[in-house]
């Protein structure tokens, strides 16, 4: 594998006048790699040090500033960033505590793009409350034990039991229809991320090295959605809210449903252990204040998404994929054995790429805060999964979304009212996950009418049921009158 990052967190490097070279023999790709892991601590712990401003918990007796690090964009994380921001909620509770303790509370709001840049914000002792991903998360974990600045998981934002908020996408139109044609082909991807892990693991059920036999590009997100636009790359392979964001915009159509792996993703909310020993009350002000958001999420999700819009300049229809009341994400804080078990296997995808060093899960996660702000209703909340209906339709000028049983009854009330749909959204056939329907792929297979996030999928469904057939969105909504 190839691997390099170019560009910054918003600025699309130039376009590259001809395609990368091939990948190139194993014992130089051996050797960037090792090259690569030793690199890393040292680059996070200069970024830490150059790092924005002071200590994070820049206080004394009596002012008390506490620093949150969160990524706007990466809307799994808005409970416990954007959202949380927002409504207020935070700061409301640290008054309250100021009233207990005497204190004055302040909070300081830092936006990131990814969670490499948090983490070496956490370990230079500049960031004390952070949120990212699963994969940010454990190496999040060993840069604080390497660095000797333990960090703790103590919440999560929201996750996915399947892993379906990892896509894999191509342009529109792209001959590319599955994994296999991947094969000698550019992908851009964020090595470290949950997204690239995604990647990793398909390609290798497909029977494809993901180190010998694509050519892979390190770019943040935004760089490598430019790249793809400009075909400097084939494929991206982004975690939320991205795919949704280039598939809504017409750029990009999904070629492979992070659901199909069955393997939950998630993200979550680490603290430095210095800051929670010196400031538990903090700690716990933050996860009832998250408590509290993603209440008003989940009864207010049409308002939630709007203020996700309003502050990142994301579409609100793209916010309501993935956060709506039915959407990719479920947003539960409590620390579910399900998606500790997932960390684990994370560990060694990590461990293979050469990313990170061994992680004692067990020791990283610290769910005493969340229990405290659930009191006796925790191990309650822990063991549900529940979630409502993925199908539903957004009409315009309505504050609201109608919600349905199945992809029938959707395209019915969808056609009935042509014209009005702001955006419809269905399941997938096969791997339950959320997407939009005029982006879905569409068969009808006897009298039967199917959606399907990806073209694979939708393909592997063609393949089993002889006699199914692929159809055009509005073919569908002209059967289901």
């Amino acid at each position: 594998m190839s691997s390099r990052f170019t560009g910054s967190p918003f600025v699309p490097s130039p376009s590259p006048s001809r395609r990368p070279p091939a990948p190139s023999s194993a014992a130089p790709r051996a050797a960037r790699r090792r090259a690569l892991a030793a690199a890393l601590p040292a680059a996070l712990l200069a970024t830490s040090l150059s790092g924005c401003g002071s200590a994070a918990d820049a206080s004394d007796d009596k002012t008390v500033t506490v620093t949150v690090g969160y990524q706007s964009k990466t809307i799994n994380t808005v409970t416990a960033g954007t959202l949380l921001r927002s409504l207020g909620f935070f700061e409301r509770a640290l008054r309250a505590q100021g009233k207990r303790d005497g204190r004055t509370y302040k909070v300081r709001w830092q936006d990131y793009a990814t969670g490499a840049p948090i983490t070496a914000q956490m370990v230079a002792g500049k960031v004390d409350i952070g949120s990212m991903g699963d994969f940010p998360l454990l190496i999040n974990a060993a840069r604080g034990r390497q660095l000797h600045a333990p960090t703790r998981l103590v919440s999560v934002t929201g996750y996915n039991l399947h892993g379906a908020l990892n896509t894999i996408v191509t342009k529109p139109g792209s001959g590319l229809r599955s994994l296999a044609d991947l094969r000698g082909k550019t992908v851009s991807s964020s090595v470290g991320s949950a997204s690239d892990g995604t990647l990793v693991r398909a390609l290798r059920q497909a029977g494809i090295d993901p180190e010998a036999d694509i050519h892979k590009l390190n770019q943040q997100p935004a760089v490598g959605a430019s790249a793809l636009q400009s075909g400097s790359a084939d494929a991206l392979s982004q975690f939320v809210a991205w795919p949704g964001l280039l598939a809504f915009q017409g750029k990009a159509q999904a070629l492979y449903d992070g659901g199909a792996l069955g393997l939950p993703t998630f993200h979550g909310v680490t603290v430095r252990d210095a800051f929670a020993a010196r400031r538990p009350a903090v700690v716990r002000a933050f996860l009832t204040a998250q408590r509290e958001a993603t209440r008003s999420l989940q009864t207010h999700p049409v308002d939630a998404a709007r203020r996700v819009a309003e502050a990142t300049g994301l579409p609100p229809e793209v916010v309501y994929l993935y956060n709506g009341a039915g959407g990719l994400a479920t947003f539960d804080p409590t620390l579910k054995p399900q998606l500790v078990a997932a960390l684990k296997k994370d560990v060694t995808v990590l461990r293979a790429a050469k990313l990170t060093g061994p992680v004692n899960v067990d020791s990283f996660v610290n769910d005493r805060y969340v229990k405290q702000s659930y009191g006796s209703g925790y191990a309650k909340a822990r063991s549900s999964t529940a979630h409502p209906s993925p199908d539903e339709v957004w009409l315009r000028g309505e504050d609201r979304t109608h919600s349905f049983t199945g992809p029938d009854a959707l395209l019915r009330f969808a056609a009935a009212h042509h014209g009005k749909v702001r955006a419809a959204y269905v399941a997938d056939a096969t791997t339950g996950t959320r997407w939009f329907a005029d982006k879905s792929v569409w068969v009808r297979d006897g009298a039967r009418l199917l959606p399907f996030a990806a073209r694979a999928t939708a393909d592997a469904w063609t393949r089993k049921h002889p006699g199914a057939r692929p159809v055009s969105y509005a073919a569908a909504l002209e059967q289901a009158r």
